[in-house]
């Protein structure tokens, strides 16, 4: 880690943001109209993370430990873009711009040459996130990639999490993909919405973990509570895996998690690039994707 982890702000009439430079982590979403922070504060007591980059991997592989060409690679939970020095490339009023590109170092955990961008843009009450991720290598490359925005919940520090509600923008009849205890993804599934556009929150529902939605219609998922009517809205289209966490140790914040790819199947041993949900690139190609975070104050 840099030893001066620098923070940049960008900020509105109506919104304000702070990124820092390691791991190009939002750190702060706050509404201006009443000084509402709407972004979990990395209180390390529950979570040190506020919202971190998921790449070349979103959640783990079996043992840490995965396969290119027959060669072993070790690497953490969630990969390294959010343990990294990013470099900021542009700034304005309204955006600024992170890049990570691939050295030495990262080629030993992840052997692949690349250059992934992060970008911020504030408009009116929302915060653009885009991703785009280039080859650089004279191969095909293979990632996942997936956002973990932690917000705050209830909103409102005098509410309960049991007043709490999640609300899709579609009428939902789908299952999840059950985890195991070890936390990969396992075959088995499990129908969890029926008919509904409401999942109703309590500390319950964490109890095994992480949900992992591949089938959602909606494209929009909205913290909202009974008694307050600040909202927080996580909109991605096009992201074929959502995953939706918190701590059942009563930390207050719910994760809304847009992801292109999931965590390991427990049996899985084959090669990266047979992985389910990977992203493919041919050389000199690039992926590009984003999502939106909007606050209702």
């Amino acid at each position: 880690m840099k030893v001066v982890d620098k923070m940049y702000t960008l900020e509105n009439e109506t919104i304000r943001i702070s990124i820092r430079e390691y791991g190009a982590e939002l750190r702060e979403i706050t509404g201006k109209k009443e000084n509402t922070q709407y972004l979990w504060n990395g209180d390390p007591k529950y979570w040190k993370y506020s919202s971190p980059v998921l790449f070349p991997i979103v959640g783990q592989v079996v043992n840490s430990i995965y396969r290119v060409n027959g060669k072993s690679y070790q690497l953490p939970a969630h990969g390294f873009g959010r343990i990294s020095d990013f470099t900021v490339i542009r700034q304005t009023q309204k955006l600024i711009t992170f890049e990570l590109k691939y050295s030495e170092e990262s080629l030993k955990l992840y052997p692949y040459r690349f250059v992934l961008q992060i970008t911020y843009t504030i408009g009116k009450d929302l915060v653009k996130v885009d991703w785009k991720v280039k080859n650089l290598d004279d191969k095909n490359i293979y990632f996942s990639i997936g956002a973990h925005p932690a917000f705050m919940c209830p909103i409102n520090p005098n509410d309960h999490l049991e007043d709490c509600y999640l609300e899709f923008n579609q009428v939902e009849d789908t299952e999840i993909m059950k985890i195991t205890p070890e936390c990969y993804c396992s075959h088995d599934r499990e129908m969890y919405l029926k008919h509904t556009k409401k999942l109703p929150l309590s500390r319950d529902i964490f109890k095994n973990g992480v949900l992992i939605f591949d089938q959602l219609k909606s494209d929009t998922i909205t913290i909202r509570s009974k008694n307050d009517s600040r909202t927080l809205s996580v909109r991605a289209k096009k992201f074929p895996y959502w995953g939706i966490w918190s701590k059942e140790t009563g930390a207050p914040f719910v994760c809304i998690e847009p992801w292109h790819g999931h965590f390991d199947y427990a049996d899985f041993t084959g090669d990266f690039s047979e992985k389910e949900g990977n992203c493919q690139l041919t050389p000199g190609r690039a992926f590009q994707c984003s999502y939106e975070m909007i606050i209702g104050q």
